[in-house]
């Protein structure tokens, strides 16, 4: 129970990583409010969970104000920030639009420091009425470093993500708030399942993954739980790859069929 009583907002949370973190968080004693624009799926898992569901866009600032705001009324406080919610859009590199890449941006950048802003202006009063610290956790990427042209506007948010990391962890230690981030590598999502069912596509994935295989959203999780609790008190501006092994990479393994 490592997260007892602490109030937890996980943005993208009705499926994926997001979910498994805040199954995480909820496991570990933590209030947790689910955020995310899917509805149906967020309000079921919630339920589920024994948790609370709030709509957040987390591109649009209104939809981050309410979030919060609700967030401390149901709550009182707001000690622990997940930014996990992001979107890739796939396309060559000369026809991506501004459009598709404002939306990238806007999802996982923007609303990743709008989200970190409204809750660190939080998490600073708490501290000054004298509650514990908080800590934010932003879901990075082994993205933010390797690039992979298809996907130029999502590594260049992730990328962005990275710094937002280091830049609020100098922002906020002298309130004692802890920023750090993850960069998962190739995690089995719904997303992936996908992608591992082409054998070429698999073969590819795990030719660049010396550990042989892909990770879990619940091995992601026990890192978000771990940088969110005081086990993790004296770690900031950092970002935790877990994949595999795969950034250190600079050659192929071999692959077992």
């Amino acid at each position: 129970m490592k997260l007892k009583d602490r109030v937890a907002i996980v943005t993208g949370a009705a499926r994926g990583i997001g979910l498994a973190i805040a199954e995480e968080f909820v496991k570990q004693g933590a209030k947790v409010v689910l955020a995310d624009v899917l509805d149906k799926e967020g309000a079921e898992e919630a339920k589920r969970l024994g948790a609370s569901y709030q709509h957040c866009d987390v591109s649009n600032s209104a939809d981050i104000k309410a979030l919060v705001a609700a967030t401390v009324k149901q709550h009182g406080a707001v000690d622990v920030l997940v930014n996990n919610a992001a979107i890739s859009i796939v396309g060559d590199f000369l026809e991506i639009t501004e459009e598709q890449f404002d939306k990238v941006i806007g999802i996982n950048l923007k609303g990743s420091f709008l989200l970190t802003q409204a809750c660190a202006r939080e998490m600073v009063k708490q501290v000054e009425a004298g509650r514990k610290p908080g800590a934010i956790v932003n879901m990075s990427s082994v993205n933010d470093t390797l690039a992979i042209p298809a996907i130029a506007p999502y590594t260049m948010s992730k990328g962005g993500v990275r710094q937002l990391t280091k830049v609020a962890a100098l922002a906020l230690a002298p309130h004692g708030i802890r920023v750090n981030a993850i960069g998962p590598g190739s995690i089995n999502t719904d997303m992936l399942k996908g992608v591992m069912n082409d054998k070429a596509s698999r073969h590819r994935i795990l030719s660049r993954t010396p550990m042989g295989r892909v990770g879990e959203p619940s091995e992601m999780a026990s890192i978000a739980a771990f940088l969110a609790s005081d086990e993790a008190s004296y770690v900031s501006g950092q970002v935790i790859y877990a994949d595999g092994a795969r950034m250190p990479l600079n050659y192929v393994v071999a692959v077992k069929d």
